[in-house]
Order: structure tokens, then C-alpha cells, then sequence
């Protein structure tokens, strides 16, 4: 299938996948903390996913990042990866610290 025969795959698949329902604009807020809180309590909230919340949160934003590529400013990048961060804390899970790659 060609990007030109299917523009839009990437929001058909952020939109019905069965990764998790997702609230509206929650890639575009400010804070990553707000970020991390939604993706949460999407993920816990979904009846669609099919794996654990944690990795369907982590794995809808590791997603939209990818799918983004160069479409990203360097401050939304590291707003988002703030985010996985925080997305971590909010499971429970290790945190990696800041963005070391900028």
C-alpha cells in the first residue's frame, strides 16, 4: 500500500487500533505530566487493548512519536519523551531521567 493510496494509515491506526482508546488532543498538551495522567487512564479505562496498560500507554506514545519523525519541534520531542518518563513513575516502573539524547 502506498502513501499515496492511503494518506491518513497512521490515524486510522492511532484511532481504531487495539492498543487503547485515547481522550482527544492528548499529544498536544503542555505538560508531560497531563500526558502521562491521560495515556494512564486510557489505557485503564480501554476495553479494546489486548496487553497490560502500561505497555499499551507506552506503546501508543512511542507510536505517535515514530509516526511524527521530523513533523516534531525539539521541544515537543522532549515534552513527549518527558512524558514516557513520567508514564513510567505513574506504573510504577524504573524512570530513565531526562531526554539524554538532545
Amino acid at each position: 500500500m502506498s502513501a499515496k493510496s492511503n494518506p491518513r494509515w497512521s490515524q486510522r491506526v492511532t484511532q481504531t487500533s487495539n492498543a487503547l482508546d485515547l481522550e482527544p488532543g492528548v499529544f498536544t498538551l503542555k505538560n508531560p505530566k497531563a500526558i502521562a495522567a491521560s495515556l494512564k487512564r486510557s489505557a485503564e479505562q480501554s476495553e479494546r487493548r489486548k496487553t497490560d496498560p502500561f505497555r499499551s500507554a507506552m506503546s501508543m506514545l512511542n507510536f505517535y512519536i515514530n509516526r511524527a519523525g521530523s513533523q516534531l519541534t525539539l521541544q515537543q520531542r522532549r515534552r513527549l519523551n518527558a512524558a514516557k518518563d513520567e508514564l513510567r513513575g505513574l506504573f510504577g516502573k524504573p524512570r530513565r531521567g531526562s531526554d539524554r539524547s538532545s
